[in-house]
């Protein structure tokens, strides 16, 4: 198991996106300062998932889970139009100081890919403006973080987002659960990372 871990969860009232708010537990003993809010994001072209989490020395907890609905609109354009929108609310409510996001996967199809990457690209002209961080994370990376091997299912790693967070009251989506993952993955990662970079190395996120 990658973190030894704590968990408390409490239900909060529903909102348009959001699925639940857990408060959580795992430790990763390494890490400490101040709060830090951090955005995770599984990009899709008819469903975003976002998860947000509150990493506080050794503690994280979530704050907020969904995903952004794209499929009730008749265009692209408008489809596209939807997730700035949806991404817009959940930054102006948490303010979070950093985003992560998964990469490109490129065993689909070449019109998926062509629709994921329009979508890619609104998150990242959204996460641009409002001048955060941004980091970008490889599935295999994030499975890895998340469950300790990269070759992890959707289960698996639905699973061990429950474990390490505490399972929701009312059912986390794929989406949700998958956004939650990206944004361990980035509290999990960056303190290595900023090690790294501080000796001059350039880590590597697949």
């Amino acid at each position: 198991m990658p973190w030894r871990i704590r968990t408390t969860c409490r239900t909060s009232g529903p909102t348009s996106t959001s699925t639940t708010n857990c408060s959580s537990g795992w430790r990763p003993d390494r890490l400490r300062g101040a709060a830090v809010i951090v955005l995770g994001i599984d990009p899709g072209s008819r469903y975003t998932g976002f998860g947000v989490v509150e990493q506080e020395g050794s503690r994280v907890r979530q704050l907020d889970a969904g995903r952004i609905v794209l499929t009730a609109e008749p265009t692209p354009a408008a489809r596209m139009a939807r997730l700035a929108e949806g991404l817009e609310e959940t930054l102006e409510r948490w303010q979070p100081a950093a985003a992560a996001l998964e990469t490109l996967f490129h065993g689909r199809n070449s019109r998926s890919l062509i629709a994921l990457a329009q979508a890619r690209g609104v998150i990242l002209s959204v996460l641009g403006r409002h001048g955060l961080e941004v980091e970008e994370y490889s599935p295999a990376h994030v499975k890895q973080a998340v469950c300790g091997t990269g070759r992890a299912d959707k289960t698996q790693v639905s699973r061990m987002v429950d474990v390490l967070l505490g399972p929701a009251p009312v059912r986390r989506s794929a989406d949700a659960s998958d956004a939650l993952a990206v944004a361990l993955c980035y509290v999990h990662r960056r303190p290595l990372e900023r090690v790294m970079e501080a000796a001059g190395a350039s880590p590597e996120r697949g």
